[in-house]
């Protein structure tokens, strides 16, 4: 389960793809059966949660990892690159951002 703590040292990706309106349901199911098949196999993994924007533009993809390290071999791994290449052909744009360091606040 994903949990935002900052007292834990972990590596979050903030994965943002672009995509037509149209595709976006085929790269949505894209990122859930790389995720449910390849990525939670991968050393490092602990989370993975996709977000559909209102306009069918965006999928983000926030994503958390047990280290840098571990995420960064994650793109080294064959398996990985094949579902990103198909990935890439779907979206219009991808902007992956990883993050170590955070700050939350509650109500």
């Amino acid at each position: 389960m994903t949990t935002i703590d900052s007292s834990k040292k972990i590596c979050t990706l903030i994965n943002v793809f672009t995509v037509e309106s149209e595709k976006h349901l085929d790269l949505f199911k894209l990122l859930m059966q790389a995720t449910e098949t390849t990525m939670c196999k991968i050393p490092g993994y602990i989370s993975a949660n996709l977000h559909i924007s209102d306009d069918k533009k965006t999928i983000t993809n926030y994503a958390q990892w047990a280290s840098l390290a571990d995420f960064l071999s994650m793109l080294k791994n064959e398996e990985a690159q094949v579902h990103m290449k198909e990935a890439a052909s779907i979206a219009k744009e991808i902007k992956p951002v990883t993050y170590s360091e955070v700050w939350t606040h509650l109500k």
